[in-house]
């Protein structure tokens, strides 16, 4: 080959555009390897466990900050990470008011109450902003997954929604809700001839040009909070515009798995095991770059009861001690153990260069309660190196009500993209950058 090859090597044909992943023939030459930089994408993942977790046991020390700090007993799993995570106290949102919402403003930061006569208001979340500039050249410009098991459940800690994303209209982006429908949707190829995917793809886009047009035509008919309403409403068939778009840009390109393929996922999958085949299709979703943003809402009533509990969630967390604690503190240390292991495989997938998946990956695991119906003190655990952060530290905020935004305004900066603010954020976390 005798001419160089570029290092953003791209896919052409008349109807896509598209960014190869990283490729060691591309990015270097024998001749050149040496001094050739190359920027990896940069990749995060929100973990919303909905219902907080055993307030006096999960965080560490207050004491202990800094690089001198102990894991605590119920996390020991992640005692082989501690120089790879990051805990911060004193994170919360100001406007929370919701005891039973740990999901719904997690990521958003908004005030429910924010709009007078509405009982129900959200703004967009952080992964929303970060998938706008991360997820412009993947397949999926985001991917969020959620619990069938939990969908609905009294007392599930999550809150309404069903996703722990909310696009830039407040409104929920759907999940997908079992890791089977999350296999088939990241890797299974569609079989349908390419001329009927297209006639599919210009009739829903027939039927959204008729909706525009009625809707405009409506719309000089109604007060002004009507109008508010239906330009809500067209923004979402906005965005269905955009989905469609980026699928007609896709068609014909064949969906990719990892050379050590996640198998498929049985349907019946809840609790623990569900989570682990999350985490996996995640992994393997960033192996093939088929999305860069993901949020995950994970289960909490099938998870306890995969874990021999009998009792609900709701009832876990109202714990003072006996069984209610045991369940509490056994959820706790099974999410550890999870989240060691995921940390565990992307560590052990390696980049062209000799970094890692880990490297180049901001991962969060949180909720918007601490415990019972506590929005004080968000528990907040990061690890990966995709926002630059120093990690294996413990944080504790001087101000016990620091914004929890100035940690998702810390990580879009970090991900280099660009944002003077986010939600009430007043700055950043110095101590992370």
């Amino acid at each position: 080959m005798s001419q160089a090859l570029s290092r953003r090597g791209l896919l052409r044909s008349s109807t896509a555009l598209i960014s190869l992943p990283f490729l060691e023939s591309f990015a270097f030459s024998r001749f050149a390897r040496a001094a050739t930089s190359v920027e990896f994408p940069k990749r995060m993942v929100f973990l919303g466990m909905g219902f907080g977790v055993t307030a006096d046991r999960w965080y560490p020390d207050i004491q202990q900050t800094g690089t001198d700090w102990e894991v605590p007993e119920i996390l020991s799993p992640l005692t082989r990470h501690k120089s790879d995570i990051t805990f911060i106290q004193n994170l919360m949102h100001q406007y929370s008011a919701d005891g039973h919402s740990g999901s719904t403003f997690w990521l958003t930061g908004a005030n429910r109450y924010a709009i007078p006569g509405q009982s129900f208001h959200n703004t967009v979340s952080v992964d929303q902003v970060a998938a706008e500039t991360l997820g412009s050249n993947t397949r999926f410009t985001s991917i969020q997954l959620a619990a069938a098991g939990d969908a609905g459940a009294a007392g599930d800690g999550h809150g309404p929604g069903y996703s722990l994303a909310w696009n830039r209209s407040g409104k929920p982006v759907a999940a997908l809700n079992t890791p089977a429908a999350a296999f088939h949707r990241l890797f299974s190829q569609d079989e349908t001839p390419i001329a009927v995917q297209q006639q599919r793809l210009l009739h829903q886009r027939s039927i959204l040009d008729t909706v525009m047009v009625d809707a405009k035509s409506v719309s000089r008919k109604l007060n002004a909070t009507d109008n508010r309403k239906l330009d809500e409403y067209l923004e979402s068939i906005r965005e269905i515009e955009v989905r469609l778009s980026k699928e007609e840009d896709w068609l014909g390109v064949e969906k990719k798995r990892p050379q050590d393929a996640v198998k498929e996922p049985g349907e019946s999958l809840e609790g623990v095991e569900e989570i682990r085949m999350m985490y996996d299709i995640m992994l393997a979703a960033m192996q093939v770059d088929a999305s860069r943003v993901f949020t995950y809402w994970m289960p909490v009533n099938t998870m306890i009861q995969s874990l021999g509990a009998t009792m609900s969630a709701h009832n876990m967390s109202h714990y003072s001690e006996g069984e209610r604690r045991t369940v509490s503190q056994s959820r706790d240390k099974a999410h550890a153990k999870l989240l060691a292991e995921f940390i565990d495989k992307l560590k052990a997938t390696p980049q062209a260069d000799g970094s890692t998946l880990h490297d180049h990956c901001t991962v969060t695991l949180g909720s918007n309660l601490s415990s019972v119906h506590t929005l004080k003190n968000c528990p907040t655990l990061i690890t990966g190196g995709g926002s630059g952060f120093k990690q294996g530290q413990h944080i504790v905020m001087d101000d016990p009500k620091t914004p929890l935004c100035n940690l998702w305004l810390s990580m879009l900066r970090g991900s280099g993209i660009a944002a003077e603010s986010f939600g009430d954020s007043t700055g950043v976390i110095e101590q992370l950058l």
